[in-house]
C-alpha cells in the first residue's frame, strides 16, 4: 500500500493529508494537499489525483482526525470532486464554519483520509435514527445486490424501441414495509444527456452535469411522519403517498396557504425554511442536499435511459390501457383515490410510480417556452395558468394522478399548477456537489 503525507502549518492550524492506494491495479489516490486559506477564508482545500481506469468513475470518502481523534464531517461540509470522480487532479473543498469545531477548538492535528470506493446503486437513510448514529445511512452496491444480500432483483427489465436498457434493479425493495415507512430508500442516477419533451412538447436537449440521488418511492404518509409528527397515519395510509402543499414543503410549514418572500427558487437556490417538510428532513439526516427535483431532473429521473412515451420502452398504441395498467394507477384502475406506492413495474432505475398515482411537484416555475439548456432551473417566475379562473404564476407538477387520463401519464407530460396551498405528491432527491 503507498500512502502520500503532505503537512502544513497555517493559522495555527495543523493541516495533513493521506493517501489511500485500493490495489496495484484498482484505483489510486496520490500527491494530496491540504491547505486552509487563511487569512481570507475558512474553507479548506484538499488537492489529489486520482488514478483508475479512464472508462470508470468512482466516489471518494473521506474521513478526518484530529491527532487520533475522529473528527465528524457533515454531508454539507464538503463539495467539490468528491462524487462520480474520474482520472486526473481533483479537488474536495471543506467547510469547517458548517461542522461543529469553528470557534469552538483549534485542531492542530488535523489531517484527512481519502478511499475511492465503488459508486453505489442506491442509499438508504433511516428516518428513526438522528444524523451520524451508527446504521443511520447505508448503501447497497451492485456486487452485493447481484450475490443477493438485498433480496430479489432483475437485470435489464427494460427494453428501449427494442434495445436492452443496461441496469439492475432491486425489487426486493418492495417487499419489506420498512423501506416505505422508517427508511428512505433513494436510487442513484448518474449524470448524463437526454432529449426532453415530446410530440407537442417542444423536444429539446439537456445536459446534467451533476448526479443525484431519487426517490424510489414517492415520499409516503409515515415517512412524512417521522421527519415533521403530527398525526400517526393508520395502517391503510401509512404507505400511500403524502400530498403537500408546495409552500409546506419549502417555505412556509405554519401556514400552508402563505407564501414566504425570502425563499423562491430558482432566486434563492435550494434555501429551504427551517421549519419546512424538506427543511427538517436535512435538520434530521445531516443531508443537506435535499429538495424536490427540478423540471429536467424529474424527466430525466422518468425516463431512465429510455426515449419512448412512457418509461417502460413503449409508445402509445392501440393497446395503451394495457400498457399503461401495468406502470401506474390512473383514471382506468386508480378510482380517483392513491394507492400504497411500489406496487406497479419500475422503470429501468428502479423507480416506482413515475407514471400515475399522486401529481408531483417539481421545483420550477412554469414555462410552455423551453430550449436547449445545461442544468436548467427554469424561468424567474412563472407563466398564468391558461385556465380563466387561474391569473397567478404557476409551478410545474409531473406523472398525472389516478382521476387523469392516458396522455397526462407520459414521460414528458407536464402542466401548469397555480395553487401551490393545494396538497400534492412528491418525490425527494439529494443532488450531488
Amino acid at each position: 500500500m503507498k500512502t502520500t503525507k503532505v503537512a502544513k502549518v497555517m493559522a495555527g492550524v495543523m493541516v495533513a493529508g493521506f493517501a489511500w492506494c485500493a490495489t496495484a491495479d484498482g484505483p489510486a489516490i496520490s500527491d494530496v494537499v491540504v491547505r486552509q486559506r487563511w487569512p481570507w477564508s475558512r474553507l479548506v482545500d484538499i488537492d489529489y489525483v486520482l488514478t483508475c481506469d479512464p472508462t470508470v468513475s468512482v466516489d471518494i470518502q473521506v474521513t478526518a482526525q484530529d491527532g487520533t481523534v475522529p473528527l465528524d464531517l457533515p454531508f454539507a461540509s464538503l463539495s467539490g470532486h468528491i462524487h462520480d470522480v474520474t482520472p486526473g487532479p481533483r479537488r474536495i473543498i471543506f467547510d469547517p464554519t458548517k461542522t461543529a469545531y469553528t470557534n469552538k477548538q483549534v485542531l492542530t492535528q488535523f489531517s484527512v483520509t481519502l478511499t475511492p470506493t465503488l459508486v453505489p446503486l442506491y442509499m438508504i437513510v433511516d428516518l428513526t435514527k438522528s444524523a451520524g448514529a451508527d446504521g443511520q445511512i447505508a448503501y447497497v452496491y451492485e456486487e452485493d445486490l447481484t450475490n443477493g444480500l438485498w433480496g430479489a432483483w432483475v437485470r435489464n427489465p427494460v427494453t428501449n424501441r427494442g434495445t436492452a436498457v443496461e441496469s439492475v434493479v432491486w425489487t426486493g425493495v418492495t417487499t419489506n414495509d420498512i423501506y416505505k415507512t422508517d427508511k428512505l430508500v433513494l436510487r442513484r442516477v448518474p449524470a448524463g444527456n437526454f432529449t426532453m419533451g415530446g410530440a407537442g412538447h417542444s423536444p429539446h436537449a439537456v445536459t446534467l452535469t451533476k448526479g443525484y440521488y431519487a426517490g424510489v418511492f414517492e415520499t409516503t404518509q409515515m415517512q412524512w411522519y417521522r421527519v415533521a409528527g403530527g398525526s400517526v397515519p393508520g395502517d391503510a395510509d401509512k404507505m400511500k403517498p403524502r400530498v403537500a402543499p408546495y409552500y409546506a414543503l419549502r417555505e412556509n410549514a405554519t401556514n400552508n396557504n402563505s407564501d414566504n418572500p425570502d425563499i423562491d427558487w430558482p432566486a434563492t437556490g435550494h434555501t429551504v425554511a427551517p421549519d419546512s417538510f424538506i427543511g427538517r428532513l436535512r435538520e434530521k439526516t445531516g443531508i443537506g442536499g435535499f429538495d424536490l427535483p427540478t423540471d429536467a431532473q424529474w424527466e430525466y429521473l422518468c425516463r431512465a435511459g429510455t426515449t419512448t412515451d412512457f418509461n417502460s420502452g413503449e409508445m402509445w398504441s392501440a393497446d395503451f390501457t394495457n400498457t399503461i395498467n401495468r406502470l401506474a394507477w390512473w383514471r382506468a384502475n386508480g378510482s380517483n383515490t392513491t394507492h400504497t406506492v411500489g406496487e406497479k413495474r419500475p422503470n429501468a432505475w428502479g423507480l416506482y410510480d413515475v407514471h400515475g398515482n399522486a401529481w408531483e411537484w417539481c421545483l420550477d416555475w412554469y414555462t410552455n417556452v423551453l430550449v436547449a439548456a445545461t442544468d436548467p432551473t427554469g424561468p424567474v417566475t412563472g407563466m398564468p395558468n391558461p385556465s380563466p379562473t387561474i391569473t397567478t404564476p404557476t409551478r410545474v407538477r409531473r406523472g398525472g394522478g389516478t382521476e387523469d387520463d392516458w396522455h397526462w401519464q407520459r414521460s414528458f407530460a407536464r402542466t401548469a399548477d397555480g395553487k401551490p396551498e393545494i396538497p400534492r405528491g412528491f418525490r425527494l432527491v439529494r443532488t450531488l456537489p
